[in-house]
């Protein structure tokens, strides 16, 4: 996510970090490589015109050509400028009164919709403990309905269909139904098209008139660019909408569509869909974003994720075992665990604040299925094996590989990495309190 624009700030604040001053020529300079990078990421142009002017006057208006330290200066203007751009109110969701509040989600086929509101439904059971039914109207797409039910069968959310009626009559008595229930929030599941047609515009338009939905998303594919713009346009000229679900930001390494979408169609962000689990969807944090892609991390969203994933009171335990060197393999794969809670290696990696992160990345190889053979790997020690790795000799290692599926190789290096992270934790063991007690994720050196 934003990985072609981090690498080019990186390379721009690189370039004026040691400089005592700059000049008037250097922020040109500056300023025509923000340019290329913006439009490179298939960012609207209309949008980088504005974004390079405001930096430019607010570069001239903080006196920073004359500045003895300006570096920091730079970095805080781009960075206010980028919230700006991305919308500084962030997400938000809002309930009615009274029950129900009733959520309407549209969009294209293939924008991730469906999957959006399975996503949307467990985040708002989760985070505000609401009762959520959902109201599956897509008739139109084969097994529409099936993949939704399977989504969220383990969350305990009812969905609601009736394949002989149309989406009209569907959403009302949907709607009517989960109210009698005194279901708190009901979600709205419209069918998506291939293209936008009248006909398309007309049922969601009617939708909206039978239900009197409390708040409308448009969900869009991040990784269509400034034709997202295009969608978000036709969408609201036709379906006025509260708000944007932006989906694949996961896949999306330039983000054009998130840095044009609200200073081009005026509306917010709400959410931000970052993989195909269902629990990869977020409210969307505008300064959080405009922090990763300066190269600056996300800390915040490191510290939420952490503090879910990892056990407070392990993590206290791992701690005074850490500063007796007593860390032992069990310890480890605790730690492993939680962070493939967390989300894949590259998701935890970029929140952390880090400069020259993606020169980083082409020497490293964060790979989520060697945690998967680490894993596998100390599953089938011996508790005794797991708790003093020094026992384990040559017999030890070929039954520890038949059992994991693995080779003696890679036994031998989990190992070797094991005892290299011991004696890195032991001297980063400071470092560690600021994260929650995650300290640590294994990753491999390319060869």
């Amino acid at each position: 996510m934003f990985e072609f624009l981090s690498s080019k700030f990186e390379e721009l604040f690189y370039k004026i970090r040691g400089k005592g001053r700059i000049t008037e020529r250097d922020l040109d300079e500056a300023l025509r490589d923000i340019k290329l990078a913006l439009l490179e990421a298939d960012v609207n142009f209309k949008v980088v015109k504005l974004f390079l002017e405001n930096i430019r006057q607010k570069a001239k208006g903080s006196n920073i050509l004359e500045n003895l330290s300006p570096f920091q200066q730079i970095v805080k203007i781009v960075n206010e400028e980028l919230v700006n751009l991305l919308g500084s109110s962030g997400g938000k969701i809002s309930f009615a009164n009274r029950i129900p509040t009733i959520i309407m989600l549209m969009g294209l086929q293939g924008s991730g919709k469906t999957t959006c509101v399975a996503k949307l439904a467990k985040f708002i059971k989760e985070r505000y403990g609401k009762t959520v039914c959902i109201v599956a109207s897509d008739v139109y797409r084969p097994a529409a309905v099936l993949q939704i039910s399977n989504l969220v069968r383990e969350y305990d959310i009812e969905v609601y269909s009736d394949e002989n009626s149309d989406p009209v009559t569907i959403s009302a008595r949907g709607v009517e139904k989960f109210t009698r229930q005194g279901c708190e929030v009901i979600i709205i599941d419209t069918a998506g098209r291939l293209h936008i047609d009248e006909a398309m515009m007309d049922e969601l338009i009617n939708i909206k008139k039978a239900i009197k939905p409390h708040q409308v998303f448009l969900v869009l594919d991040g990784m269509t660019g400034q034709e997202a713009v295009n969608i978000a346009s036709s969408f609201n000229s036709s379906v006025e909408y509260d708000g944007i679900i932006l989906t694949k930001l996961d896949s999306d390494a330039r983000g054009g569509a998130a840095l044009s979408i609200y200073y081009t169609i005026r509306k917010p962000i709400n959410f931000v869909s970052t993989g195909e689990k269902v629990e990869d969807f977020d409210l969307f944090y505008p300064d959080r974003m405009a922090s990763r892609i300066l190269g600056m991390g996300d800390i915040l969203t490191f510290i939420e994720k952490s503090e879910k994933a990892i056990d407070q009171e392990k993590a206290k335990k791992l701690e005074e075992k850490l500063s007796k060197n007593e860390l032992d393999l069990e310890d480890f794969l605790e730690q492993i665990r939680g962070i493939r809670k967390m989300g894949s290696l590259n998701k935890v990696f970029s929140m952390l604040p880090m400069m020259g992160k993606s020169k980083l990345l082409k020497d490293i190889n964060l790979d989520d299925r060697q945690l998967v053979r680490v894993d596998a790997i100390i599953s089938s020690m011996t508790r005794q094996e797991r708790r003093n790795p020094a026992i384990i000799n040559g017999s030890r290692k070929k039954r520890i590989a038949r059992g994991s599926g693995t080779s003696v190789v890679e036994v031998n290096r989990l190992l070797k990495q094991f005892e290299e992270t011991k004696k890195l934790l032991k001297q980063l063991s400071g470092f560690q309190d600021s994260f929650q007690g995650v300290s640590h994720f294994p990753f491999t050196r390319t060869r």
